[in-house]
C-alpha cells in the first residue's frame, strides 16, 4: 500500500511560482512512475504531467506545457511540480498519482494510488 501526501497549495495570485511537492510512503518509489491531476470546480479531473521512474520521460498536458515542471527525488521518495506564470484557470484542487509501473501514463485509470489533493487558488 503506497500513502501519497501533497503539500505546497494555498492561495497565489496570478503570475505565481509555487512548487507542489508530493511524499510517498509504503512501497518503492523509484518502481512508479508518478502524476499530478487537478480538479477544478464542476469539472471532471484532468491530466497535469506524469514523470517515468527515473525522471527522464516526462508528458505534460497542453494547457500547462512550457509553465509546469514535473521532477522527482527518489532518495526523497517525493515528486514535485514547479507551476510558475500562474493564471485564474490554474485553479483546481491538485491531486499526486503512482501507479504500479515504471513507464509513465497520463490517463486517470492507469493511476492505483492517490493523495489526498491539495488545494491551489489562483487571484487575478
Amino acid at each position: 500500500q503506497v500513502q501519497l501526501v501533497e503539500s505546497g497549495g494555498g492561495l497565489v495570485q496570478a503570475g505565481g511560482s509555487p512548487r507542489l511537492s508530493c511524499a510517498a510512503s509504503g512501497g518503492t518509489f523509484s518502481d512508479y512512475a508518478m502524476g499530478w491531476f487537478r480538479q477544478a470546480p464542476g469539472k471532471e479531473r484532468e491530466f497535469v504531467a506524469a514523470i517515468n521512474w527515473s525522471g527522464d520521460i516526462t508528458y505534460y498536458a497542453d494547457s500547462v506545457k512550457g509553465r509546469f515542471t514535473i521532477s522527482r527525488d527518489n532518495t526523497k521518495n517525493t515528486v514535485y511540480l514547479q507551476m510558475n506564470s500562474l493564471k485564474p484557470e490554474d485553479t483546481a484542487v491538485y491531486y499526486c498519482a503512482a501507479r504500479t509501473s515504471p513507464v509513465v501514463a497520463t490517463t486517470e485509470g492507469a493511476y492505483l494510488y492517490w493523495g489526498q489533493g491539495t488545494q491551489v487558488t489562483v487571484s487575478s
